[in-house]
């Protein structure tokens, strides 16, 4: 689960020629202009998003569109100082950090306003005030590696401190905010069991689904012995999941990975304070096999396109052994 990451540098080319920047950033970097919105939530952590505005523009208010460069802003600015572009001033925005919190937005933004001596404001307005030497926390609820765009963002807390130091002060305070907001973490036991003993594949999908879907945090994962039967002894994965989902949000989710279609490719159990969740507490379903169905469609809508690929590719790899 990741918890902090960075959004994009924004960067101002201040210039009196306009067209002919515009045009050497298509031919360098093969990219157009994009609306603002849409360059801020298609951009990625250390990419770049250049906005080209008149020469004697003094704040950094973002325009309607800029370019969006998949590349860090060193190798960019080298590149546009290499090439000796008619460029009067250059301008850094704020560095922009986008922080998740599962609940209690309001006050997640007080506590770090009152932590860090900032300012609570919405996004768009942070991003009007603060300047280079600022920082700019934003807090949203979703996960952080799907797209953030300002209307993703439940407010911002603009703090006049240069980012190293506030960085370096919230990557220790994490913990303790997090506590703060959600005292209350559920801690899981999820037991994976293969009679095939394809272990390897079994692990990669059910690993993939836990990060991809930011379900938390794997502090502690190995193997153990399980005993379905009096007598009877099998090896099991074990792993050990912190969580601020529902225990049986957790086990809906990953029965979308114990069967395809009517083929069982694994068995999944998830445990609650040493007590099984059963499936007949997820819903009002007929067989294991509806349930199942309904939460690979659930996954099918919420996992990222090279995820959902490979967890496929590896599917049809199990299915097909399974054959044989």
């Amino acid at each position: 689960m990741r918890i902090i990451r960075f959004g994009p540098s924004i960067v101002f080319l201040r210039t009196a020629h306009a067209g002919e920047v515009k045009a050497a950033l298509r031919d360098i970097f093969g990219v157009d202009e994009v609306n603002t919105e849409e360059a801020i939530r298609s951009s990625s952590e250390f990419e770049t998003v250049v906005f080209v505005t008149d020469e004697w523009q003094k704040e950094t208010l973002p325009p309607e569109r800029g370019f969006l460069i998949k590349s860090h802003a060193p190798l960019v600015l080298s590149e546009i100082i290499n090439r000796n572009l008619p460029i009067e001033k250059v301008y850094v925005e704020s560095t922009l950090i986008f922080l998740r919190v599962p609940q209690k937005v309001g006050e997640a933004l007080g506590l770090i306003a009152e932590k860090y001596s900032g300012d609570v404001m919405d996004i768009r307005r942070a991003l009007d005030e603060g300047e280079a030497g600022d920082t700019i926390i934003a807090i949203t609820t979703r996960k952080l590696n799907s797209p953030i765009g300002p209307d993703e963002i439940e407010g911002a807390v603009l703090i006049r401190r240069n980012f190293l130091q506030v960085y370096r002060e919230l990557s220790i305070d994490i913990p303790v905010l997090l506590l703060k907001l959600m005292p209350d973490w559920n801690e899981l036991t999820i037991k994976i069991y293969d009679t095939e003993k394809r272990y390897e594949e079994n692990i990669e999908r059910l690993m993939m689904v836990i990060e991809d879907l930011d379900i938390g945090f794997v502090v502690g994962e190995g193997w153990d012995w399980d005993y379905p039967r009096p007598f009877m002894r099998v090896p099991v994965y074990k792993l050990k999941l912190l969580t601020w989902e529902k225990p049986e949000r957790v086990k809906f989710l990953l029965k979308g990975i114990e069967y395809v279609g009517y083929k069982r490719l694994c068995d999944i159990d998830v445990f609650v304070e040493g007590k099984k969740i059963s499936w007949t507490s997820l819903g009002k379903y007929d067989s294991k096999f509806e349930l199942a169905k309904a939460a690979r469609d659930e996954l099918e809508k919420n996992l990222s396109g090279d995820v959902l690929e490979r967890l496929k590719e590896l599917d049809e790899k199990l299915a097909t052994e399974s054959e044989d």
